[in-house]
């Protein structure tokens, strides 16, 4: 793993901590509380979808761009929308409905500046999180309940 690598999963751990701190319960998939998020399970899969409770998308700081085209380059989304999970796989959080967000893989061609250029990932026009994956990840992982 790279240093980049190494840097950008120990900023995933402390942000999934600051969520911890700020959020008691945010992992939990029960609803009842004071917890920031429900998990909710997509189908038979071991996928779920990220609901946050009201409020807690502002608490967290989420902020959003979308998937677009950049022409003669292909598909971008802010190299801030990219996740890197512990065996180094790399997605994205889309943002499907009101205050929901679904792990999306990607593979990156190229990083170029602020952009990461995409040979696999979500269709153009979604919005991704761009500010927040550290968080949305800690309540997936249910780091913090």
């Amino acid at each position: 793993m790279s240093s980049r690598h190494r840097w950008l999963a120990a900023a995933l751990a402390v942000g999934a901590l600051a969520l911890a701190a700020c959020s008691e319960g945010a992992a939990s998939g029960d609803s009842s509380g004071d917890a920031a998020a429900t998990l909710e399970p997509i189908g038979d899969s071991e996928r779920v979808r990220v609901r946050l409770h009201p409020g807690a998308e502002e608490r967290l700081g989420i902020e959003l761009a979308e998937v677009r085209v950049v022409p003669g380059r292909g598909k971008a989304v802010p190299y801030a929308a990219i996740v890197y999970d512990p065996s180094g796989g790399t997605f994205v959080y889309r943002h499907t409905r009101d205050r929901t967000y679904v792990r999306a893989p990607v593979t990156i061609a190229t990083i170029e500046a602020e952009d990461a250029f995409l040979s696999k990932g979500p269709e153009v026009g979604p919005e991704v999180v761009t500010v927040g994956t550290a968080e949305l990840y800690g309540v997936e992982q249910e780091i913090g309940g």
